[in-house]
């Protein structure tokens, strides 16, 4: 357990640094320590920490936070293939962040509405979901699939009617691009507290995976427990589309490879997935900004070219 979160916490650091290291200036590896020391030019340090370790910092945290989210979403579900997004999370943040973009709102309010229109979804699918009596993991599944449905017409509306000159940064933002966050911070922080209030419910959490008649049979206040991971889940999702827009696959992929080479202990798997989520999103970030360089392509666009082969070569090795 020790050595694999070890191996990428080292992964992550180095993903970290060639994302500094990389992009329309090249740093040298001597002039990055040199910043790093707090030496440097003005120049450098200017760069790399002013601009590019903010944009790393918040690919980082965006990453580690679907990752999280959709390892906590497979075990609720008791399906490893569900999605953060698979509940209409990102419908409802894309929703709120494009009425704010059509009226013309700032970003700090842009950022509030997508968190607020996260939030909606959530209550909106888990209410219709519970309805009259109790709510199972299928009854969530096709509530979420049939609310991410309506949010999806109100896109598609929204963007017929918006003014051409607005289109290009609302797209953008449906596709997911790490350059629209307004600062890093709230990403690394929630992902970093989620961690840590998680890690006590890992054990239960392998017991939940097995199926609620069994957990319930070991002593574990099956609701309660799935009520938390729900709400976790949401809160991740929601900082996470907030942050970065819709970013798809990473909180599909990071957790099914990792219970493939890790096994499924979720002591092991919850942070391997923080670890591994931001590692993918900063690589992924990196090739985005570097690809057609002066141009950037949004990080949406690499994350579902990479996970679209992957998650077909993995559902072809479950079958």
């Amino acid at each position: 357990m020790t050595r694999s979160l070890l191996s990428l916490g080292v992964l992550a650091l180095a993903s970290m640094a060639l994302a500094l290291a990389l992009g329309s200036v090249t740093v040298s590896p001597g002039d990055l320590w040199q910043v790093i020391q707090g030496e440097g030019s003005t120049l450098h340090r200017t760069l790399l920490l002013d601009l590019r370790l903010p944009r790393t910092l918040a690919a980082f945290g965006t990453g580690g936070l679907l990752a999280v989210a959709g390892a906590l979403m497979q075990v609720l579900l008791r399906n490893p293939l569900a999605d953060p997004y698979v509940l209409g999370l990102s419908g409802g943040a894309a929703v709120g962040a494009l009425l704010a973009m059509l009226m013309g709102m700032g970003t700090l309010i842009i950022s509030g509405s997508a968190f607020a229109g996260a939030m909606l979804a959530t209550v909106l699918v888990f209410g219709l979901a519970h309805g009259t009596g109790s709510w199972t993991p299928s009854r969530l599944l096709l509530t979420g699939v049939v609310v991410a449905a309506g949010w999806g017409a109100m896109i598609t509306l929204m963007l017929a009617i918006t003014p051409s000159y607005k289109l290009p940064g609302m797209l953008y933002w449906l596709m997911g691009d790490v350059s629209y966050a307004r600062s890093p911070w709230p990403a690394v922080v929630v992902l970093a507290v989620a961690v840590v209030l998680i890690m006590p419910l890992a054990r239960n959490l392998n017991v939940l995976a097995r199926g609620p008649m069994q957990a319930a049979a070991l002593g574990v206040s099956v609701r309660p427990l799935e009520w938390t991971i729900y709400v976790l889940a949401s809160l991740l999702t929601a900082t996470a589309v907030t942050t970065a827009g819709s970013i798809g696959f990473v909180g599909l992929i990071v957790p099914h490879m990792l219970r493939l080479i890790l096994g499924n202990d979720q002591r092991i798997i919850l942070p391997a997935s923080a670890l591994a989520g931001g590692t993918l999103l900063v690589l992924a970030d990196t090739l985005a900004r570097t690809m057609i360089a002066p141009e950037q392509l949004p990080v949406g666009v690499i994350t579902a070219l990479l996970g679209v082969p992957t998650f077909l070569y993995l559902l072809h090795r479950s079958r």
